[in-house]
Formats: structure tokens, C-alpha cells, sequence
């Protein structure tokens, strides 16, 4: 019960951030968030067990992939996006770290997190989640890369060209 009424808190918190914001994707990115947080949720009680059983290492690994992932990606915002407003408002386009594979390192780190939460105790409802997850986040960087192309022109374009989304040289 009390795992319950912490996700209705937690819930509540992120759609009021949600409703706060103006950018066209901010729901199918509450949908990611939302999914990824009803994971932890799901998970939370067995988060530690089994500490090192061959599922919680593969977690483990997803899980600090995805924290190299946000550090890399805020900091090359911060330091090379020369941000407006909103850290995400980038005025220059980052092309260089972990931007030079992929286009989009804090959406990825988003899918990480989610493999690595659903990894600590899978089930249909945590594979439904991750399927949630990677909805939200497909919808969520498609909708962010016709935002860019307004606001980058074609030096957008030649980067979508030489990078991938969310895997190098793959996807």
C-alpha cells in the first residue's frame, strides 16, 4: 500500500511537470517517464536480492551505462548547446562525445534504465512497461528530431544522416 500511494505521489509530480511545459513531445515523454517509474515501482522490493545472480549483473550494467549516458549527455548540453531558457533549448548543434554516434544519448539512457530496472525481476507486466518505455521514447525523439530540423536546418539533417538514433551504426 505504501508503494501504491508513492507512485500516485510520484505520478502526480511528473504530470504536473509535464503540464508545465510547452514542448511539443512532453506527453510521449510522460508516457516514457510514467512507465519507467511504474517499473521501479513493480521491481522495488527486489531490487537488491540476489545481488549477484547473472540477471542483477546485466542489470547492474544497464543501469551505469544509462548513468554514463545522462552525465554525457547533460554535460555536452551544457558545456556545447549553449542552451536557452529550458536546458534542452540548445542554440548549437552538438555533434562531438557520445552526440558524435548517437542523436539521441538521453533518450537511450532512458531505455538502458528501463532494461536494467525491468531486469531486477521480470514479468509480462514489466515486459508491457519496457514496451511503454520504448513507445514513449520512439514517439518522444521522433517528435524532438522535426523540432530540430526547424531549428537547425540542414546541419540537422546531415547529422541525422551520419548518426543513428539511439544505437550506433544500428537503430
Amino acid at each position: 500500500m505504501v508503494y501504491f500511494l508513492a507512485w500516485i505521489l510520484f505520478t502526480i509530480i511528473l504530470l504536473g511537470f509535464t503540464l508545465a511545459r510547452s514542448h511539443p513531445y512532453r506527453f510521449s515523454r510522460f508516457l516514457a517517464f510514467e512507465s519507467i517509474l511504474s517499473l521501479i515501482f513493480l521491481n522495488a522490493t527486489v531490487w537488491f536480492l540476489e545481488p549477484f545472480s547473472v540477471l542483477q549483473v546485466i542489470s547492474w550494467i544497464c543501469l551505469i551505462g544509462s548513468l554514463y549516458l545522462v552525465g554525457q549527455g547533460f554535460f555536452l548540453i551544457k558545456t556545447k548547446g549553449n542552451p536557452e531558457g529550458e536546458f534542452e533549448d540548445t542554440t548549437s548543434l552538438i555533434t562531438s562525445g557520445v552526440y558524435e554516434y548517437i542523436r539521441h544519448p538521453l533518450y537511450t539512457s532512458l531505455l538502458l534504465f528501463s532494461l536494467g530496472v525491468f531486469l531486477k525481476d521480470p514479468s509480462l507486466l514489466g515486459i508491457g512497461l519496457v514496451i511503454t518505455t520504448i513507445i514513449g521514447v520512439y514517439l518522444t525523439a521522433r517528435t524532438e528530431e522535426g523540432y530540430n530540423l526547424e531549428r537547425f536546418g540542414g546541419a540537422y539533417q546531415d547529422y541525422m544522416d551520419q548518426t543513428k538514433r539511439f544505437i550506433p551504426k544500428i537503430f
